[in-house]
């Protein structure tokens, strides 16, 4: 590991490394091999069916210079939490997992600190977080427990719930509740736990890519395969912010990745269109 990467502005929270976990879903071509692997979602009107079949992919990436570290693609009917629980093995001690408020549920809660991470995850305001006890910094300890368990609550999870409002003034009202594995307040106080998740994805597929992107591949494997291209270059992209980023002793984020994809593409002279299946003896080219 670079000596540089220790001192990435942006990476950390005091020690812990920030990553996140998200997921999103890729258009691909409508043929009849990938309807009937990836399915398509339905519609309320027409036909009940979206003109494309779709692909969804939950991946984890670092905070602080948005690179993608794992991934996972699966057919549309296979939820992004289960996805995301083929990630958790990636997930080590020294690092704080954020997720938004649909990757909540105790099963995918204690999967994911099995190997040792602390987690911060935004819950959904019909989760019943009793108070056990208030701590110093406002925010509080709780339980939560497995749905199918929630009126006996006989196997409960420790957690520390920390509520706020954004905005000076608390923006519309509305309450943000996280919950974290952090219990001691003097590790983490509730006042420093406001970090925005960057939307790394939407960099891939509506600026590497394009708003409303279809992939071109017409055969399930190939589908895959486009999209972790997809993912490649955008670590290659974000890794040449990170280091010019260190360089100017600065956070990655002010590095512009629109700018730095066009100087990219200027400097491409030749970009091939070769199929993604490998060639050679025994494979053959996807059919147009």
């Amino acid at each position: 590991m670079a000596k540089g990467y220790w001192v990435t502005q942006g990476a950390w929270y005091r020690r812990w490394r920030l990553v996140a976990v998200d997921g999103t879903v890729f258009d691909v071509p409508d043929t009849a091999a990938n309807a009937q692997f990836f399915g398509r979602p339905g519609t309320s009107r027409g036909q009940g069916r979206s003109a494309y079949p779709q692909a969804r992919v939950a991946a984890l990436a670092e905070c602080g210079t948005h690179a993608v570290f794992a991934a996972e693609v699966g057919p549309l009917g296979v939820h992004e939490t289960a996805l995301a629980q083929r990630l958790f093995p990636a997930l080590t001690k020294g690092m704080l997992v954020l997720a938004d408020r649909g990757f909540c549920g105790l099963d995918l809660w204690r999967a994911a600190k099995a190997g040792g991470a602390d987690l911060l995850w935004r819950v959904r305001s019909v989760v019943v977080l009793p108070v056990l006890e208030t701590l110093a910094d406002g925010s509080y300890l709780s339980e939560i427990v497995a749905a199918r368990d929630n009126y006996w609550r006989a196997d409960p999870e420790r957690v520390r719930v920390i509520e706020y409002t954004l905005g000076p003034s608390g923006g519309d009202g509305t309450v943000y509740r996280l919950i974290t594995t952090v219990l001691d307040p003097e590790q983490a106080p509730a006042e420093d736990q406001r970090w925005e998740i960057e939307n790394t994805l939407d960099e891939i597929k509506n600026h590497q890519g394009v708003p409303g992107l279809v992939l071109r591949s017409q055969h399930p494997r190939g589908v895959e395969q486009e999209i972790f291209a997809f993912l490649l270059v955008h670590h290659a992209l974000r890794d040449l912010m990170h280091q010019a980023a260190l360089k100017a002793g600065h956070d990655p984020d002010r590095i512009s990745f629109t700018r730095t994809l066009r100087v990219v593409r200027r400097h491409v002279t030749g970009q091939a269109a070769l199929s993604p299946l490998a060639t050679g003896p025994g494979h053959h080219p996807e059919p147009a």
